[in-house]
């Protein structure tokens, strides 16, 4: 699947300016992050279950 194919959405968190955000795809067998203000650079991918212990570990501050 090519990266125009995934529905790339912002994180809530990004600020209202763009300056500083990440976004993320959701498919069938990875989570895919790329860094927005960059788009020439590849994304990388993480297993679901990776994915999820990460947001819990991010959600501790």
């Amino acid at each position: 699947m090519s990266t125009t194919e995934r529905v790339w959405f912002k994180s809530s968190y990004s600020g209202s300016q763009g300056d500083s955000c990440v976004e993320v795809a959701i498919t069938i067998a990875a989570i895919h992050v790329r860094d927005s203000k960059d788009l020439a650079r590849p994304d990388f991918s993480v297993g679901r279950d990776g994915w999820t212990q990460f947001v819990r570990y991010a959600a501790c501050g």
